[in-house]
């Protein structure tokens, strides 16, 4: 049988919100490391990757490999009546087609238990090749998020050039065009800072690639995970665009947008 613990509801609430606008039914493949999740999105232009280890579980037991075949719009459903605070405790048994949900909230005798439908999901998983990317790009998650949300005011696509200036987003439409762009940051100006507000750019050979703005909107959401997001690139190779925090990941994949001559 599965019996996973979580501290506090709010991390089960951020990895959904992570996952909601890109996948629909998804099976969280659970094993003695932990609880992992691949899947694509409708339109197969899109790829996340989840684990959470054992570590960010206030107890964690999985007795043998299992498959939770979830509505990602029912889970979510079920996790808000949890309050923020109130500790989590995932179980389900071999071969079962429920997931018991119990929210206890802490200081009070209070105890919320759901038994939610599970499905069987046939879903073909993904190798992910090792791919050595020509751009690597670390900032602050804040950061990421505000150019996202500013570009998107623009236009629908966003073009992410990495040169050894900088690295430059831009995008253009109806009413203008802009951009912003972001330099490595000087190793002193870093050590004053007490937040990290740095800008890491590591770079083999310039990367220019035009992606829709919608997708990158979307990997925002996993923002309140970690405090750093890294963006990997390589001409013509899907972008990933990856958020560590400590008991685990989230990473996405989105294929660049062909461009015409």
């Amino acid at each position: 049988m599965l019996e996973a613990k979580i501290a506090k509801a709010a991390v089960l609430k951020q990895v959904l919100d992570a996952i909601k606008e890109l996948v629909t039914d998804v099976n969280f493949d659970c094993d003695e490391d932990g609880m992992k999740l691949q899947a694509m999105d409708n339109s197969h232009v899109a790829l996340v990757a989840l684990l959470l280890r054992t570590n960010g579980f206030s107890q964690f037991r999985c007795d043998r490999n299992m498959s939770l075949g979830i509505n990602v719009g029912s889970f979510q459903k079920v996790v808000k009546c949890a309050g923020n605070d109130d500790i989590v405790t995932l179980r389900a048994q071999d071969e079962a087609d429920v997931l018991n949900v119990v929210f206890e909230t802490l200081n009070t005798d209070r105890v919320a238990e759901y038994d939610m439908k599970m499905m069987d999901i046939d879903i073909e998983h993904l190798s992910i090749p090792d791919t050595a990317y020509d751009a690597e790009i670390t900032m602050p998650a804040s950061e990421f998020s505000r150019i996202v949300r500013d570009l998107k005011e623009l236009g629908e696509s966003v073009r992410i050039e990495a040169t050894k200036e900088g690295v430059k987003f831009s995008a253009e439409g109806d009413i203008g065009k802009a951009s912003v762009t972001l330099k490595h940051t000087d190793p002193k100006q870093k050590k004053g800072s007490k937040t990290d507000m740095s800008v890491s750019i590591s770079l083999r050979q310039s990367v220019s690639l035009t992606f829709s703005i919608k997708y990158l909107s979307n990997f925002t959401k996993a923002s309140p995970l970690a405090n750093r997001v890294v963006l990997h690139m390589s001409n013509e190779v899907p972008l990933l665009v990856e958020y560590d925090f400590q008991s685990g990941y989230v990473r996405y994949y989105l294929a660049p947008k062909i461009e015409d001559d």
